[in-house]
């Protein structure tokens, strides 16, 4: 029997209150992050190196991103910033650090143990400018037109609504705002078995769809300067496809020109009096060493 959106999100939501109330050292070891040990997790496969970015908090880092979205968005001071699916609050303290004090960053995350988390953590560095508001982003606890800059961490591969997600995203930012979200998307299909195992749901994999669609739903919600800033190849480990596929199909997974990557997507809403868009998509485009495009060159 397929899986309905609905209990999807409860997979998803089990697994990330788990994670939320485990510790950074026990979810590590268990991962293939982990320097010591064989992956069993799929959830730290795909993230990036924090160490040098200003704003950081180790504590909020859980490991479960796939990018960096906060080092692409050109948040400016005092900036209205929203990060979609928050967790522990990692890269909402990222995007506070470049909004400032004068600035404010909203949280949404829709399980109730990264919400205490990422709170606990806002609390004990007294940054009063940071709030989490538990929520699901198909229907974003938030008004119209309110932020500048939206980013997201290996997210919304998570949601089965994708589109109605992107229709979120329009409507909460501002005329001339702008969003920078790091995903995971495929190019090609994954076996069967990967596509249908609901734990590579919660780990960010079985959930993402093909690049191009994914680049078409965001051009369809009414964004414009679409744009891919970074893009990087995932490799899932062997032990870890064990769980799922023969070792036959693991070879030919292998063998074969599927992929799964890790793509930082820019896209702004039309209109407002920011600074215009394109010329602010041209500086990340120069820093980023990347090209614009829309959703059929970006193959």
């Amino acid at each position: 029997m397929e899986t309905t959106e609905q209990e999807l999100k409860e997979i998803v939501r089990k697994k990330y209150a788990e994670i939320a109330t485990g510790s950074n050292s026990v979810l590590n070891a268990a991962s293939c992050c982990g320097a010591t040990t064989a992956s069993q997790e799929v959830y730290n496969i795909m993230t990036d190196d924090y160490d040098a970015v200003e704003g950081y908090t180790a504590e909020a880092d859980l490991g479960l991103g796939c990018g960096l979205p906060t080092q692409f968005a050109k948040i400016q001071k005092g900036d209205v910033v929203i990060d979609l699916g928050s967790g522990a609050g990692n890269d909402a303290f990222v995007a506070r650090h470049e909004t400032g004090p004068e600035g404010k960053v909203i949280g949404i995350d829709f399980t109730e143990e990264m919400i205490a988390r990422a709170r606990q953590n806002a609390e004990t560095r007294g940054l009063h400018n940071v709030e989490f508001r538990q929520g699901d982003i198909e229907q974003m606890p938030v008004g119209d037109a309110v932020a500048d800059v939206i980013v997201s961490n290996c997210v919304l591969n998570l949601v089965p609504n994708k589109r109605q997600v992107f229709a979120e995203i329009f409507r909460v930012l501002k005329p001339g705002g702008h969003f920078s979200i790091s995903d995971i998307v495929l190019n090609g299909e994954l076996p069967e078995k990967l596509r249908s195992a609901a734990e590579m749901y919660a780990g960010c994999v079985s959930g993402a769809i093909q690049k191009n669609e994914y680049l078409t739903m965001a051009a369809a919600a009414g964004f414009e300067n679409l744009t891919v800033q970074k893009q990087k190849a995932i490799f899932i480990p062997d032990d870890i496809l064990s769980e799922y596929i023969s070792t036959g199909e693991i070879a030919a997974f292998r063998q074969g020109t599927d992929q799964i990557e890790s793509i930082t997507l820019f896209a702004s809403k039309p209109g407002g009096p920011k600074k215009p868009a394109l010329e602010m998509l041209n500086q990340v485009t120069a820093e980023a060493g990347e090209s614009c495009c829309g959703p059929d060159c970006c193959s």
